[in-house]
Formats: structure tokens, sequence, C-alpha cells
């Protein structure tokens, strides 16, 4: 893309909705497409963070998961039920991690059908460099005032318990 457009092409498509008579579903269209174009935002900002550390969104969680775990580990089913992501993203994730010796891989001790996921030295290491970068170059400046960021967090959770991603209050 070379510069802003001179419009807000979601705007100009909630336009088109209405004039094709789906009035009704134009402001919904217009949130989902903005929340997809947020999402595609954000997530390059944090691409061009993790990238040169060789790491991407998804092994970051783990590592972050991992580091803030009272032991520094835990069962993989454990991990993606916490990350809330399909088990073979966090055993992939999981490969990744340790082949470049961030994470181990172990079968539990008791029960031999599990498999733990421990960080290493190396791993709390990288985990805080990525941490301080991504809180200096994104999440203290994320595009929105901080009005905006709380009242944002608010909406976005209320989308989320109407999903199940949670119960709780």
């Amino acid at each position: 893309m070379t510069g802003p457009l001179p419009l807000d092409p979601i705007d100009e498509a909630a336009r088109h909705w209405r004039d094709h008579g789906w009035a009704e579903a134009a402001d919904g269209m217009a949130a989902v497409t903005s929340i997809m174009r947020a999402q595609a935002i954000v997530l390059a900002r944090v691409e061009e963070v993790l990238r040169p550390l060789g790491l991407t969104f998804a092994r970051y969680e783990l590592l972050m998961l991992l580091s803030f775990s009272s032991r520094g580990g835990m069962p993989m089913t454990k991990a993606s039920v916490r990350l809330q992501v399909h088990p073979t993203s966090i055993t992939n994730a999981a490969a990744r991690l340790e082949s470049a010796g961030l994470v181990l891989r172990r079968t539990h001790p008791s029960d031999r059908r599990t498999v733990l996921v421990e960080i290493t030295d190396e791993g709390r290491t990288l985990a805080a460099e990525a941490t301080k970068r991504l809180n200096d170059r994104v999440f203290t400046r994320p595009g929105l005032s901080g009005d905006s960021i709380r009242t944002l967090v608010t909406v976005l959770r209320e989308l989320r318990l109407d999903a199940g991603d949670f119960s709780g209050p």
C-alpha cells in the first residue's frame, strides 16, 4: 500500500450494504470487517518486532505462558486450553521452540501419556527481550488513546463472553 486511502473503505462497503437492501446487516458487517482489518494491522506490528528474534506471536505466547507458570512448565494439553488453540498448534509451536533450545518437551514422570513442555533459561531470556520490545514498540502505543483502549477491551470482552471463551464475570 502506498499511503492512506482518500476514504474509509469499510464505511463505503457499509453504504453499499444499505444501498443493496441489507441495512440490518450493514453495521455488523462493518464491525466484523473492522475487527479483521484491525487484527491485520496489529499482527503486522507485532510480527515486525518478533521476526528479528525468530519468534511468531504463537511461539511468544507459549513462552510467556510457561514463564508465568509457577514451575516453568505444564502439560501440553493444559497449554492448549490456556491459550485457546488446537493441540496441534501447541505441538507445532513447542517443536519449533524446542529446536531453538527455548523449551524442552518430556514425558510426565507419573503419566506416560502426558507430555510436559518446559521453558529453558534461554527461553526465559528471549521471552523477556521480546516482551521489552513489544512493550516499547506496540503495547504502550497501540494507536489508541487510553480511554479508547479500555472501551475496546470491554467491547471485545463482551464478544468473547458471547462466543463462550470464558464463563466468569
